[in-house]
């Protein structure tokens, strides 16, 4: 695909998705950092519904820091992997606090120094906490998309990125992951897409190979 494909591209699914924005609910950054974390493995859709509970306990970083981890676990059971996230909750709570008075970094490299936080994760929050795309989540979907269009033959999440860097112009950086996300949900759907119903499909390189 040219760049101006794929700038044609970006915009028919900006047309498609107007409302494309993240899902997961969150009313400040280290809430954000815990909806990333429990996101793993799990829908948004069902992290949005344990959260709640959990914000409600929870107001600041010293309580994810003190909460019981057993208490931590019970609420956080539904988003599966409990055991594991809640001890990152906390560790990390206490890593922000230490190591950052208490503020969730704004550097990639600072949140790749926290428990539970990876590549994908610390470009959510960058995005989503502080408005910065410097880089691309590549999820599931992206991953799928990213695949079926030919934008990448990688399966690594972190080489995909690296491959769609080169190809995406900065500026559409901060959509990208928000498309990608609701095309993958609404219509390229992993078991069975609707290829037929695709707003792209000229520009998918799987969708003109099935039908050549």
């Amino acid at each position: 695909m040219t760049e101006n494909d794929i700038i044609k591209m970006i915009k028919i699914l900006k047309d498609t998705y107007p409302d494309a924005t993240c899902s997961l609910d969150f009313s400040n950054p280290f809430e954000m950092v815990v909806a990333v974390m429990l996101s793993a493995q799990c829908t948004d859709e069902r992290v949005n519904k344990t959260t709640p509970a959990l914000f409600k306990k929870c107001k600041t970083i010293q309580d994810f820091a003190d909460i019981d981890i057993k208490e931590l676990e019970d609420i956080i059971h539904p988003c599966g992997f409990y055991k594991n996230k809640a001890k990152n909750i906390k560790l990390c709570a206490r890593q922000v606090l230490e190591k950052f008075n208490g503020i969730v970094p704004n550097k990639m490299e600072d949140l790749l120094t926290l428990a539970g936080i990876g590549r994908k994760s610390s470009n959510v929050i960058l995005l989503e906490v502080y408005g910065i795309a410097n880089g691309i989540a590549v999820d599931t979907h992206a991953k799928r998309i990213s695949n079926k269009l030919g934008l990448s033959n990688k399966t690594d999440p972190e080489k995909i990125e690296q491959d769609l860097l080169k190809q995406i112009p900065s500026k559409y950086l901060k959509d990208i992951n928000h498309l990608f996300v609701w095309h993958g949900r609404n219509t390229c759907i992993a078991r069975k897409p609707k290829c037929n119903d695709c707003t792209i499909k000229q520009y998918c390189k799987y969708y003109n190979q099935i039908h050549k």
